[in-house]
């Protein structure tokens, strides 16, 4: 079984992530990005696709041309887990 983040691990967690932020009314955390144009966000949500995948972890995300936007919650947690965590530093590490 997946357990949740307690409040405080949760903020402590969030604290060291870049950018990531909890989504107001949801056990769960967000990040927005901008690249120069749709191929290099489209690049980006490749890698990251590629990596959940070996995780067996998806996010929700959103995109239009160069905006993408990534939402992590563990659905079976019903909450933010480590496996968000260590999702939410991958992508900050492709994202340096």
């Amino acid at each position: 079984m997946i357990n949740k983040l307690t409040s405080e691990e949760r903020a402590t967690q969030i604290a060291e992530l870049r950018g990531w932020q909890a989504v107001a009314g949801r056990d769960a955390i967000q990040r927005h990005f901008k690249f120069t144009d749709f191929n290099e966000a489209f690049g980006f949500m490749t890698r990251v696709a590629i990596k959940a995948q070996e995780m067996d972890h998806h996010p929700e995300w959103f995109n239009v041309y160069n905006k993408v936007e990534i939402t992590l919650s563990t659905h079976e947690a019903n909450g933010v887990t480590e496996r968000d965590i260590k999702l939410a530093r991958f992508i900050d590490s492709i994202t340096a």
